[in-house]
């Protein structure tokens, strides 16, 4: 699409912002993902972007790799930190977490592959996994008060399953049997962390994550009551910014605190691309302070050319080596809608992005597309 039809379009929605915000919040679309699925899979077949050719050729296959047998008993994982919220990671966590880590893998290789090849033993081969876990009713036997990560583990892994089957449900040899009891499962699964969530007064990163698979299995199961609970997630994460595009809650992480933007951001974009593609100009909503998600993304921008300014909230050296493919995700589907992009942003995009959490491999989801960059 044209950068001049997108910037039609983004003026029409804008103006149009307080006609949608006057109806009623609800699924339009059940087979809406937070992309036009035909549209991609036909600028896929066409790409002659070297990025987006590198990422397809990274592409691993879920007939490939191995099935991942749902985890059995009572959900419970080691905190991510030794600490509260910072410092050493937990040795203890990644062997816990790896069985979940392959799941998301071997689902979204399936989806991405089908998004690029159409492959329909690809698709159903996602499908299948998904269900096994489905059938043994993963991600439900938990409780928040005995363990947090756990309660965090079904927010992320169920995001990364629910925006996988948003594309899959377009391909028509997938078991619809197989489907209608996997997102009857996903529903199941976000509502009870939509409950847990409502009896907790924390409303960092963790409540856009819930927010992001709350939307998202609304919109694959037509259910109201998610779908709209996810939208006002996003616009409280909005609200919450304050005069320089900082959120706070992730600035009071330490080290951190540059990390923790870019990870508040990485569920936040795709969930209001959702709302979009069900009539919701979601990405234009404005604080009764005036920002928007684009001044969360520009600081974010900042803060990269120049850590030096979190220090109006913490004093500690920021720690950004190490940072995975992950962490310019949200950029990609976030350039879809504002291709102007801070400089440091563009920079982390040169080399394709992934993120299971939000579909895999971004970059062959909606890769960003260079064009031009906004100027500090």
């Amino acid at each position: 699409m044209g950068i001049l039809t997108r910037s039609l379009q983004l003026c029409i929605a804008t103006l149009l912002w307080f006609t949608y915000a006057a109806h009623a919040e609800h699924v339009s679309n059940p087979k809406a993902s937070y992309i036009d699925v035909r549209q991609r899979h036909s600028a896929l077949a066409h790409n002659k972007d070297a990025r987006t050719a590198e990422a397809i050729a990274s592409l691993n296959f879920c007939s490939k790799l191995p099935s991942v047998a749902p985890p059995t008993g009572r959900m419970i994982i080691p905190p991510h930190y030794l600490s509260e919220g910072h410092g050493p990671v937990n040795p203890a966590e990644a062997p816990v977490t790896r069985v979940y880590g392959s799941f998301e893998h071997r689902v979204t290789a399936g989806m991405n592959q089908w998004l690029v090849t159409a492959n329909k033993q690809e698709a159903q081969c996602a499908q299948q996994q998904i269900d096994a876990w489905a059938q043994a009713g993963t991600l439900l036997d938990y409780d928040p008060n005995e363990s947090s990560q756990a309660w965090y583990q079904v927010e992320w892994t169920l995001s990364s399953i629910a925006i996988s089957q948003s594309v899959l449900v377009n391909e028509s040899s997938v078991d619809s049997a197989l489907i209608k009891r996997d997102i009857a499962w996903m529903n199941k699964v976000a509502h009870r962390t939509m409950e847990f969530d409502k009896s907790r007064t924390q409303k960092n990163n963790h409540h856009y994550w819930r927010g992001l698979a709350a939307i998202v299995t609304g919109v694959i199961s037509s259910d109201d009551e998610l779908f709209t609970w996810g939208v006002a997630t996003y616009k409280q994460a909005i609200d919450e910014l304050d005069q320089r595009g900082a959120l706070p809650q992730e600035m009071a992480r330490h080290e951190r605190a540059i990390h923790y933007q870019s990870f508040a951001l990485q569920p936040l974009v795709p969930l209001a691309a959702f709302a979009e593609h069900q009539g919701i100009p979601l990405m234009h909503y404005r604080s009764p302070s005036g920002r928007t998600i684009t001044d969360a993304v520009n600081f974010f921008g900042q803060a990269l050319a120049d850590p030096s300014i979190i220090k109006a909230y913490t004093p500690e050296e920021q720690l950004l080596e190490g940072e995975g493919k992950d962490f310019f995700a949200f950029a990609e589907i976030y350039s879809s809608y504002f291709p102007q992009l801070p400089p440091t942003v563009v920079k982390g995009l040169e080399k394709p992005t992934f993120a299971t959490r939000i579909g895999g491999s971004t970059t062959v989801i909606d890769g960003y597309i260079p064009t031009t960059v906004l100027r500090k």
